[in-house]
């Protein structure tokens, strides 16, 4: 039986083989530790680990400050992509980093069907 860590991974292999606009995924505790990660080279786990948790916690926080509810997700719009941050229950957050050209509502969609499955690990 795989360990929780290659479940993790293999879920976030299986998310950027089906769909070539996410570069890069990585799961996070909510306290900022990488849990897995599919990151290419250059870019530092730890640090990307340390951003979403802080954007977690600022999203949860403008969320009920603005009483717009339960935060379920984050997006970030750049010159070279996005960053999608998405809650994976009460202890991880879903970091995605797509395309310039990607189609959002396509992310989007496989986003939410890595999440179903990640949730069940975490």
């Amino acid at each position: 039986m795989a360990s929780r860590t290659e479940q993790l991974m293999e879920r976030l292999r299986e998310l950027q083989y089906n769909s070539a606009e996410v570069e890069a995924a990585a799961v996070v505790s909510v306290d900022g530790l990488s849990m897995a990660s599919s990151l290419p080279p250059g870019i530092e786990e730890d640090r990307v680990s340390a951003m979403s948790a802080a954007m977690l916690s600022l999203g949860e926080r403008i969320a009920s400050e603005l009483s717009r509810g339960e935060l379920e997700q984050v997006n970030v719009r750049g010159d070279n992509g996005y960053v999608i941050l998405t809650n994976l229950g009460e202890e991880a957050v879903l970091t995605v980093l797509a395309r310039k050209d990607a189609k959002l509502g396509l992310i989007l969609l496989d986003v939410s069907r890595a999440k179903e499955a990640l949730e069940q690990i975490v």
